[in-house]
């Protein structure tokens, strides 16, 4: 049999290759988990690969440490029916396995490598389509964001009902390299149907965060309220975008009662959904607003042991700023001990980035709670040019742009914190936040 898309799938089972093709669509909406999905498939087909490899990937691209055991189980189950399956009828499958493997070893340049020759024999393989765009933005591969879409979207039908979702992520490539008007109108174009694409919706909302449109911005996200707030998993990271938008209105109280509707954290939530709500709060504290308790409830059952830290150097930095929120500098510390060790003693390309970026960053963020505001200048603008790297996108990445604004009008000199604010408005339309920081480090030549 062939799936919706024409890639061959090892099995004879209607519904089996129906309930992966919902799972595919939950993994690419994010409306609900495609696990019952996947369960289903297995079901109807307890011989077929494929939905184990599927229950593996979506754990796994989502970089939580603690959903790595399962992963790995499903991963077995995985490679234990291929054993007994012929490779010609299982070669997209075998792929990836070969995968998945490698991003359950924290391998993730190695993944993207295999996914990428798995998009080439196979350009409608919306799992490798998927994850390989997941961490293209977890790695700030903003080139790899816009072009492997680019390279396969041809080869679609756009009749195809994910076909909008792909549209969505290249609409994400072009504004992460600032190809603006064309990411806007991309995403729009992907948003033109019935499809409900948040993938899209999150897209434009970037272009306008990225030029300072920060009152359409408020609009879009009304607009499209409906279609990110009820019942999707996305929805936290899309009211952050909106609070963002408040921000740049410096409307405090807006931006605090959207942590409480989609932010707050409750016991079930992963990180990446909890690393949002440091990155807002944090912009607050940097403003001077009063977020009461928030900062209490969002550190409070944080793992600091060695064996979670290290795994992504991005979700490690925004631990440890719900830490320093919460006024814990002693578990701070440690968190960060716990992230250098990890770095010294193991390899890979997060490890890397841990050394080379994530704790020079880290180092940073604890001199400027501790009020060293020289020293936090000096370790955080020389690795501003190289933050890319470290994963995330333009906007989430201007958390140390902010930090640094505001390090400098504690320091010694402010010239810093000028040059920056200078790029910013060149870059983007003059808001009430850049003015705030206008008058937060004075006329220019002045210290």
């Amino acid at each position: 049999m062939n799936d919706l898309r024409g890639n061959p799938i090892s099995t004879r089972s209607g519904a089996a290759a129906e309930a992966t093709e919902r799972a595919l669509w939950r993994m690419m909406s994010f409306y609900g988990t495609p696990l019952d999905d996947l369960d289903a498939a297995a079901q109807a087909d307890p011989r077929w690969p494929l939905p184990p490899l599927m229950k593996a990937g979506f754990p796994l691209s989502l970089t939580e440490p603690s959903l790595v055991k399962d992963a790995i189980a499903s991963l077995d189950q995985a490679e234990a029916l291929l054993a007994h399956a012929h490779d010609s009828d299982n070669e997209r499958e075998r792929h990836h396995l070969h995968a998945l493997r490698l991003l359950s070893c924290g391998d993730w340049h190695g993944a993207r490598h295999a996914w990428e020759a798995l998009l080439l024999r196979h350009p409608r393989d919306a799992s490798a389509l998927q994850w390989a765009h997941l961490f293209d933005f977890y790695q700030g591969d903003a080139n790899n964001l816009r072009q492997r879409v680019a390279r396969v979207l041809p080869e679609w039908d756009s009749a195809d009902p994910l076909y909008p979702y792909t549209l969505g992520m290249l609409a994400f490539g072009l504004e992460e390299s600032n190809l603006y008007a064309q990411a806007e109108a991309t995403g729009r174009r992907a948003l033109s149907g019935s499809a409900k694409v948040p993938w899209a919706i999150h897209a434009v909302a970037h272009v306008m965060e990225m030029q300072g449109r920060h009152q359409e911005g408020l609009a879009w996200m009304v607009q499209w309220r409906p279609d990110w707030t009820q019942g999707n998993g996305f929805s936290g990271h899309l009211g952050w975008h909106q609070a963002l938008f408040a921000l740049e209105s410096l409307d405090h109280a807006a931006a605090l009662q959207l942590f409480d509707e989609h932010l707050l954290p409750g016991p079930a939530q992963i990180t990446l959904q909890r690393l949002d709500g440091a990155a807002l709060l944090w912009r607050l504290h940097l403003l001077g607003a009063d977020v009461g308790p928030r900062w209490h409830a969002l550190a409070a059952g944080r793992d600091v042991s060695e064996r979670h830290a290290g795994h992504s150097a991005f979700n490690d930095l925004h631990a440890l700023l719900a830490m320093i929120g919460a006024q814990d500098l002693g578990r701070a510390a440690a968190w960060v001990h716990s992230v250098a060790a990890r770095a010294a003693s193991s390899s890979g390309a997060n490890q890397d980035l841990s050394r080379t970026i994530g704790l020079p960053l880290m180092h940073g963020m604890l001199a400027f709670a501790e009020g060293r505001f020289d020293a936090a200048l000096a370790t955080l603008y020389p690795v501003r040019a190289q933050a890319q790297r470290f994963g995330g996108s333009h906007a989430q990445r201007d958390l140390i742009d902010q930090t640094l604004l505001a390090a400098a009008c504690g320091a010694q000199s402010r010239a810093i914190g000028r040059a920056l604010l200078n790029e910013r408005r060149f870059c983007k339309a003059q808001t009430p936040l850049t003015r705030y920081w206008e008058q937060r480090l004075g006329r220019p030549g002045a210290g």
